[in-house]
């Protein structure tokens, strides 16, 4: 399988997806929101789990959230995700590259199980899936950094609902616009991609 995997096609799309992924987590995410921000860079993800399984979602995921990471956190790109990687260094970085790596493996799973019945309702499905993955993992990592976060937000209790309340009240619509453009966007470019592979083959 992994031979296959390995085809230079694949190799190929592969490394288009993840110049893409960068460039898109560097230029295309313009509106921070509390440590997530409007993310393009989810759509390429969806495209690799779609086109090249698991495995492909994994590597764009993983390298989305390595990118996000290292300029967020490391670089301090983000005042809230910098603070929260200087007092919880490792869950912070944990959180930030499985939240798109897992992201793009789910996508690729439900993707291979839903095509079997309805391959349009797959790629919708598959797309959508990845916001959700990707906000779930990072309000949980805020909730194990619960005490952290509150102090960041200036609040003085330092309870998960509370804190768990206040990000998503923060990220709500950053979350439902990330759902609407990944499901738009993705299906669009998925017919563009599978076209332009025909062509070349």
């Amino acid at each position: 399988m992994n031979s296959k995997f390995f085809s230079a096609k694949n190799v190929a799309l592969l490394g288009i997806l993840i110049a893409l992924v960068v460039v898109l987590q560097l230029f295309a995410s313009a509106i921070p929101m509390f440590g997530v921000t409007l993310n393009f860079s989810l759509i390429p993800i969806a495209l690799a789990s779609i086109l090249l399984g698991t495995l492909g979602g994994a590597i764009v995921g993983f390298t989305c959230g390595l990118v996000v990471f290292i300029t967020m956190a490391v670089l301090g790109g983000e005042p809230s995700t910098a603070f929260l990687f200087h007092t919880n260094p490792v869950i912070l970085t944990i959180t930030c590259i499985s939240k798109t790596t897992l992201a793009g493996v789910f996508s690729g799973l439900l993707f291979k199980l839903i095509k079997k019945f309805n391959f349009h309702t797959a790629v919708t499905i598959g797309s959508i899936i990845i916001p959700i993955v990707n906000t779930g993992i990072y309000l949980l990592g805020i909730v194990v950094m619960r005490e952290s976060a509150a102090q960041f937000m200036g609040l003085t209790s330092s309870s998960a609902g509370l804190v768990f309340g206040v990000v998503f009240g923060l990220i709500w619509l950053n979350f439902v616009l990330e759902m609407v453009i990944t499901a738009i966007f993705t299906p669009m470019l998925y017919r563009v991609v599978k076209i332009f592979r025909k062509d070349v083959v």
